[in-house]
């Protein structure tokens, strides 16, 4: 076998910041870290933030392979590249002429550098700018592809599947089919049915792992807190909201498909109804997660107040579309009530490191703003008898170290689809308005 091709890896410093451990996963190459990323790691490390966190981690890293030997000269790694911190003085065949003196055209000219040697170099950069001006000045760069999950279709929940007629008349007659011809399907994985004889019978179904069957899926007909699913997409995440055997579930789709608003419905069951849990504990990251909320005026609520506005949103509208026994509208309380009885719990992940949250129903909104390390930061929370509800729009991403394949509720989607605990649904069709779905289609 011929031997892979060593080269040099320059990292730019936001590659660090993403993930601590990337020092460790170019195996054989050479990873060039730029003086003037240590200095911008120093610049992060006292943020409180999960920027922060990482900052202080690299340093520590770099601290202990400093042990090991010089970073000047070089510490030989694990799969056998050397690392080196890079300091060198710009020369005038390495000179970035525009701008000033900034730490990105810093970065470029030590790519430079080493890409002029035997061997060349690749600029690792999460930073679409820095890619492009790499590729002006004949660098190699490319994106952090570790931060990439490699996947053929995106997992949906769901698949089609062809069956005789006389099959689905035995699922209705039974509620259950033998797994026999559904084999390679995926825990929890929904199933549309369709005859094949041309009589027009269709049905949905569900793996269930546990009894080793396909289920027929509920219709649900009563509502969860006044809420009736209004396609097929939206029964079936009622279906594993209502579930309290998937402990873990995911919901991705476009800007208004009813993700939040049917977590937050299902959640308020279980916990007001139906006792299972203890508390309803939304959350959602403050953009960066963990930005300092004391930049706004007031109390912590009236700090919390305008990120948690999208929560009290659905609260409100879940708690008019209640109706008493009669028909009428019943006299419902505020969102504020179910706070102040411990019903609901509304809080930034800020505050979730370190936690434990036992038997609680915790929802996770616009879980695509964040990393998978601050998912896996927030999958550990969960107690005992917790269930942990994901919500978010890969494609609306306000995080400038993640996009559509490397965030967070991604990474969790992939990871999970063969766990028999895990259940996913893509919900496609836009619910909020008849203009908010052509805006979702078309802008």
């Amino acid at each position: 076998m011929t031997p892979r091709e060593q080269r040099a890896y320059v990292l730019d410093t936001n590659v660090l910041l993403y993930d601590p451990r990337a020092l460790w996963v170019f195996g054989e190459h050479d990873v060039i870290i730029p003086m003037t990323v240590i200095e911008e790691i120093d610049r992060f490390k006292k943020d409180v933030n999960e920027t922060g966190r990482n900052a202080r981690t690299v340093s520590r890293y770099l601290d202990e392979l400093r042990a090991k030997g010089s970073l000047k000269a070089g510490v030989t790694l694990d799969g056998g590249g050397v690392l080196r911190v890079d300091y060198s003085s710009e020369d005038s065949d390495h000179t970035i002429s525009w701008g000033p003196s900034s730490a990105d055209n810093r970065i470029l000219s030590t790519a430079m550098r080493y890409a002029d040697r035997p061997k060349g170099a690749t600029l690792v950069t999460r930073d679409t700018n820095m890619r492009l001006k790499a590729d002006a000045l004949g660098v190699p760069a490319e994106d952090y592809q570790n931060a990439h999950i490699e996947i053929d279709e995106q997992y949906t929940g769901m698949v089609e599947r062809k069956i005789p007629a006389t099959a689905i008349d035995e699922l209705y007659a039974n509620g259950t089919l033998p797994l026999t011809g559904f084999e390679g399907l995926y825990p929890h994985q929904f199933v549309l049915l369709a005859a094949e004889e041309t009589n027009g019978k269709t049905a949905m179904a569900r793996i269930d792992p546990r009894r080793g069957k396909l289920r027929l899926v509920g219709r649900h007909k009563e509502g969860v807190w006044g809420i009736f699913a209004r396609n097929k997409e939206q029964l079936f995440a009622l279906e594993l909201l209502l579930d309290d055997s998937v402990q873990l579930v995911t919901l991705n789709g476009v800007a208004g498909t009813g993700k939040t608003l049917l977590a937050i419905a299902a959640g308020l069951k279980q916990v007001a109804d139906d006792d299972l849990y203890r508390k309803l504990l939304v959350s959602r990251p403050i953009f960066p997660m963990g930005r300092d909320i004391g930049f706004l005026p007031g109390d912590l609520e009236q700090k919390l107040n305008p990120w948690m506005k999208p929560i009290f949103d659905n609260l409100e509208l879940l708690l008019s579309s209640r109706t008493d026994r009669n028909g009428g509208r019943a006299a419902v309380p505020t969102h504020q009530y179910l706070i102040d009885q411990k019903i609901i719990e509304v809080e930034p992940l800020t505050y979730i490191r370190g936690r434990s949250i036992p038997k609680q129903f915790l929802i996770v909104d616009e879980a695509q703003n964040l990393t998978p390390h601050e998912v896996k930061t927030v999958l550990t929370r969960a107690g005992e008898g917790t269930k942990v509800v994901m919500t978010g729009d890969p494609y609306q991403i306000d995080n400038p170290y993640v996009d559509a394949l490397s965030n967070g509720l991604t990474y969790v989607i992939e990871r999970f689809k063969g766990c028999e605990v895990a259940g996913h649904v893509t919900l496609r069709k836009g619910e909020r308005s008849e203009l908010a779905e052509l805006a979702a289609e078309l802008l």
